[in-house]
């Protein structure tokens, strides 16, 4: 069973606990892309739902399938977000940012009364850093900023390097919202709450990537053979 088969499969169990009237946030991502499918499906078979998207990219992708938006001005309050995860321990942190829309996605998910997360069980870490964690940054200063993350890393005992995203093309990755992103390849993270306060106390930092105490439950898909197999990591 393919990684596009699971990640459909985690989704199609967090379509089921969307409902009538609800107010979404709609994660970003390739997970976040086949939930925004599936619920299309369900938008034209009568679903009455206003998403709230956490990028320009799931904003397009749900114009196309017909679902209709706000934003947060519009509608602060949400009943539901979700969203995928890059890394995900058992404690329900997460890692996210892999596709440069962690500042808007954590804006989404706090402001929701639950967030779920929806992955293929790959993505269920004993310990989280394997893979790079985000941290978007101004760019005014960022040289000084990147020397500042480099320092608050030692501090926070964790080793690695610090390394500014560029796309295929060579080009250095901008956000939605016109911010660079480094990105800290650390191995692991030993204490991710000691981490985040580190990272937080750097001037010219805007976010991080590290969503600690937001997510309620993750749903996740493994192969059985032939079959998708999905467990839950939480409360749903």
């Amino acid at each position: 069973m393919s990684a596009p088969d699971l990640k459909r499969a985690a989704a199609a169990r967090a379509v089921t606990l969307v409902e009538d009237g609800m107010r979404l946030g709609i994660g970003t991502g390739s997970t976040a892309a086949a939930f925004v499918a599936l619920l299309g499906e369900r938008v034209r078979a009568g679903l009455d739902v206003v998403g709230v998207p956490t990028s320009e990219a799931t904003r397009v992708a749900c114009e196309r399938e017909g679902i209709r938006l706000a934003t947060l001005e519009e509608m602060p309050e949400l009943d539901l977000t979700i969203d995928g995860a890059d890394e995900v321990d058992g404690d329900l942190r997460l890692i996210k940012g892999g596709g440069a829309a962690l500042l808007r996605e954590k804006i989404v998910a706090v402001a929701s009364a639950r967030m779920v997360v929806i992955a293929d069980a790959s993505k269920r870490v004993e310990t989280l850093g394997a893979f790079p964690l985000p941290v978007e940054v101004n760019l005014f200063g960022i040289g000084a900023t990147t020397r500042a993350v480099e320092k608050a890393l030692a501090e926070a005992s964790c080793t690695g390097e610090v390394v500014r995203r560029h796309d295929v093309s060579g080009r250095p990755v901008l956000t939605d919202g016109g911010h660079a992103i480094l990105d800290l390849r650390l191995g692991r993270i030993p204490d991710p709450e000691a981490l985040s306060a580190r990272l937080w106390a750097v001037p010219g930092v805007v976010e991080h990537g590290l969503f600690l105490g937001i997510a309620d439950a993750a749903i996740l898909a493994e192969a059985a053979g032939d079959e998708a197999v999905v467990s839950v990591l939480g409360r749903l």
